[in-house]
């Protein structure tokens, strides 16, 4: 039988559970966008037509004008600086002692490697806000003349990267070890045999087979790092010093507050998270199930 004498497929019947699962799934969406929209749609519009009309109304222009200016009067650039200097040591620290722990709870019979896997896990369990206070005085008594432009944690990009690190690596550590236990044992039963030292074992056979792993966390805490407005906020007092997320409070005056301005301002913080959520997009999906798997 030739292609044309074959009967017309019949399309299946669309069922109506089907229609209202779209219909609920595409307003969710909608309505989780609908704040970025605003935002977008806020920042485009000149304070003066917003204060006239209100923002619920039709624009009669729309300019990046409030972008250009939110730029230039929170000297961003300066900000994203900061940012970068403690984003990017606090990433790398994490992963270096977080994949140090995991390695060893998961390649070495001892003990307490449960105790000391539940010890730094447990730390993810105990909510920031409670330690807000002792940790504050802690960093305010703590001398490191030499290491910080003030001598202390408080007030330096050092105390904001020591924070981080305690409260990622928990998680980190949890992931990692549960993705060498999945690795085959017989590589590095084989280099010790060859008489590979534990440096190598760690640094040579074991860390480049996690590549996967530490790319997916390194994504992770480079977006959750990034966007800590909370412990910049409590933890550094001098404006030059504070990262891009806190800056944003140069944009509100005294006595006066523009709202088109903090929203493109906001929008313009966010450009980099989004910039890195695009290019490492599959090790942040596969980031959201990383060590979901039993070792």
């Amino acid at each position: 039988m030739s292609a044309s004498t074959l009967p017309p497929k019949r399309r299946a019947p669309v069922r109506p559970a089907r229609v209202v699962l779209h219909v609920f799934l595409a307003g969710t969406a909608l309505a989780w966008l609908a704040p970025l929209l605003w935002a977008v749609f806020s920042a485009l519009r000149p304070y003066a037509e917003t204060s006239a009309k209100g923002y619920v109304s039709w624009p009669d222009r729309l300019t990046f004008e409030n972008f250009t200016h939110a730029f230039r009067q929170s000297d961003m650039l300066h900000y994203f600086g900061n940012t970068l200097v403690i984003a990017v040591p606090a990433v790398l620290l994490t992963l270096f002692l977080s994949s140090c722990v995991a390695f060893h709870v998961s390649r070495f019979d001892f003990r307490l490697d449960l105790a000391l896997l539940l010890v730094f896990t447990a730390g993810n369990l105990l909510p920031q806000q409670v330690i807000i206070t002792p940790l504050y005085r802690l960093y305010l008594l703590t001398d490191l003349p030499g290491i910080t432009a003030s001598g202390k944690l408080y007030d330096s990009a050092l105390g904001l990267v020591l924070i981080h690190v305690a409260f990622q690596s928990g998680f980190c550590a949890f992931v990692l070890s549960n993705y060498m236990r999945s690795l085959p044992h017989e590589l590095t039963e084989a280099a010790l045999v060859d008489g590979a030292s534990v440096w190598r074992l760690y640094w040579q056979i074991t860390l480049p087979l996690c590549r996967p792993a530490m790319a997916a966390l390194a994504t992770l805490l480079s977006i959750w790092i990034y966007n800590d407005f909370f412990w910049a906020l409590v933890l550094i007092s001098t404006g030059a010093n504070m990262p891009v997320t806190s800056a944003l409070n140069n944009l509100s005056g005294q006595y006066f507050t523009d709202p088109n301005l903090v929203a493109a301002g906001s929008l313009l913080t966010a450009i980099p998270t989004l910039a890195v959520y695009f290019a490492l997009q599959r090790q942040f999906v596969g980031g959201l199930t990383l060590g979901s798997n039993k070792g």
